[in-house]
């Protein structure tokens, strides 16, 4: 895997994100437990249901809260959480404590645990993994082979894309998995990704934005879709798609893609989640506007746009409201780096 960039994000942010995530990834309560009980026995604490990521309010969080720690050693180095960083990562990614997490998955009645959307993110943090640590992605291997049989089972029958803005999105959870395939050359669950991503998205045309946002998403439909497209297709033929799904952004519509959404609360757990849309929007955008080719009228409005939708979620991330300091240093991140 190639370097990653520091880009914006600069040692300073990054140490104050790292020992937010380093706070939330071992602290096991509050907790949002999405847990499936059988009789009075499967009633258990989130440590004991899940050693592995048993912190940051519920799972998928916990997941991507250790990517981000994983991303953050890696683009600084000499981050000053760097050894605290190890410690738990040692600590949370034994092979015993990946083999329960594997072992739950595989409990009859909780295959669709955390699908897709945990999914993703694991499949993301064991590319992160190999980067880092090999022998922490071996422990990670046969929880990471669990969830891509799940996503290849999963894919298979899924009639047609989840496209609301949320933790289902399809999009988004494509992206990712699509990412780890092509990082580990599986070409079945390649083929897999693009196939269905074409079927499901290749021909939409003139997006209705005037749908977005919904009042509690985190993901905006039309642009985790824009970027899966951005990265399956070559550019020219993405550019040709993009044309047809957003064929107005050079006159800076659709106005309420390219502006940021205002959170009128957001110490709301749900509509707080508006923040974490804006950092997508912002990452999308930044996307997108490497792919423009030079010259390229909408790239002032897409630059702008990625550059005021950080803006507007920056402030808002909190290191005392834990229902948002849980998961949205991990967008923040995701923006600044990837």
């Amino acid at each position: 895997m190639p370097a990653v960039p520091q880009s914006q994000l600069g040692p300073t942010r990054a140490a104050e994100f790292a020992r937010l995530g380093l706070g939330s990834v071992q602290r096991e309560y509050p907790h949002l437990l999405q847990h499936v009980l059988d009789g009075p026995g499967d009633a258990q604490p989130p440590r004991a249901l899940h050693p592995a990521f048993y912190g940051s309010y519920d799972w998928h969080s916990c997941v991507h809260q250790h990517w981000m720690l994983v991303r953050l050693v890696r683009v600084f180095p000499d981050l000053p959480q760097r050894d605290g960083i190890a410690r738990v990562l040692r600590t949370h990614l034994t092979a015993e404590h990946l083999a329960a997490e594997a072992a739950y998955l595989a409990t009859p009645g909780r295959e669709t645990f955390e699908r897709p959307y945990g999914w993703a993110w694991l499949l993301k943090l064991a590319q992160e993994l190999r980067a880092y640590d090999p022998a922490l992605a071996q422990n990670l291997a046969p929880l990471g082979a669990a969830i891509r049989a799940g996503f290849v089972r999963y894919l298979r029958t899924l009639p047609h894309p989840v496209r609301h803005g949320v933790h289902g999105n399809t999009a988004f959870a494509l992206s990712f998995a699509l990412n780890h395939a092509r990082s580990v050359g599986d070409q079945e669950l390649k083929l897999l990704c693009t196939s269905r991503a074409a079927a499901w998205f290749g021909h939409d045309a003139d997006y209705p934005a005037h749908l977005e946002p919904g009042g509690e998403d985190f993901f905006s439909p039309a642009l985790v879709e824009a970027g899966l497209m951005a990265r399956l297709l070559p550019q020219p033929a993405f550019l040709k798609w993009f044309d047809r799904f957003l064929p107005r952004v050079a006159r800076g519509e659709p106005a309420n893609l390219l502006q940021p959404v205002t959170v009128a609360d957001p110490a709301d757990p749900r509509i707080g989640h508006l923040i974490g849309l804006n950092l997508n929007r912002a990452w999308v955008w930044r996307r997108l506007a490497r792919i423009l080719p030079a010259g390229d009228a909408r790239i002032a409005v897409v630059e702008a746009a990625a550059e005021s939708h950080f803006a507007a979620a920056l402030p808002l991330l909190s290191e005392t409201d834990f229902s948002r300091a849980h998961w949205l240093t991990t967008f923040a991140v995701y923006t600044l780096t990837e």
